[in-house]
């Protein structure tokens, strides 16, 4: 008897036409039954923002006899993932995977990237999942190079199953595939963006903006994503969604709050 194949959602930020996004699709395609719905224009830096004051849109752009099923939305990777589990498919994915980001979601970056808020939202809505960004901004990078690790880190999750209430997010680094020095767990370094704004003017005199800033990695540890994308190695971080500081809890019992 054949073992069912698992049923995979792919999703991303860049846009369904994206090169990345047709990469993780190659290689899913080899593992799995796959669905598509990813946002039908770049939302990059998007984090987890949904649509609720404009219509959502979904445009089925694959041919009926095609081998993956694919839309393009209207929304953000969030409403792709709401839409894919709560109005698409007729039971939950086994696995949803985001990507392939162009650029990093190393660091501080999780909190803003639509790739990784993709991913978050698979895991509240109880499906394992898994963003995947490289770090190299090329709309024509080179995803050849990590397709055998995006499959191997793949069938890892799903043969050993995901932590509860964990997504992960894996970087790979910009190199060669022999120059790829292994898979590290790792935690999330301590960043952070100094933000600078260049200030401009209309032709109306109306004042405007574009954000710049630069990226300060202010954690020497050896054990973060960012020491093991700088030295060659492909970065995987467990993420939760649950953001309370668990930590501080019984400290701010000790305030006196109803005296």
């Amino acid at each position: 008897m054949s073992k069912r194949k698992p049923l995979i959602l792919v999703t991303n930020d860049d846009g369904i036409t994206a090169p990345g996004i047709r990469a993780l699709l190659d290689v899913m395609s080899k593992i799995g039954d796959v669905l598509v719905v990813a946002p039908d224009k770049p939302q990059s830096a998007m984090g987890h923002a949904i649509t609720i004051n404009s219509t959502l849109y979904l445009n089925k752009i694959s041919a009926e006899d095609a081998a993956v099923t694919e839309y393009s939305c209207s929304g953000t990777p969030v409403d792709c993932v709401k839409l894919a589990v709560n109005e698409i498919l007729k039971k939950k994915p086994d696995l949803c995977v985001s990507g392939v980001n162009h650029g990093s979601n190393s660091s501080i970056n999780v909190i803003y990237s639509g790739t990784m808020s993709a991913a978050v939202e698979a895991g509240i809505e109880g499906v394992p999942a898994i963003g995947f960004s490289l770090l190299d901004y090329d709309w024509n990078a080179d995803f050849e190079t990590i397709k055998p690790f995006i499959e191997k880190i793949t069938l890892e999750a799903l043969e050993n199953g995901m932590p509860k209430d964990v997504v992960l997010n894996v970087n790979f680094p910009k190199l060669k595939k022999d120059a790829i020095k292994g898979i590290k767990i790792c935690r999330q370094a301590k960043a952070i963006w100094a933000e600078k704004f260049d200030k401009r003017v209309t032709p109306q005199g109306k004042d405007y903006y574009w954000l710049a800033g630069e990226f300060i990695n202010q954690d020497k540890g050896q054990d973060t994503d960012e020491w093991a994308l700088a030295n060659g190695y492909i970065s995987v971080v467990p993420v939760q969604f649950d953001l309370t500081a668990h930590h501080s809890i019984q400290e701010l019992n000790t305030w006196k709050w109803n005296e």
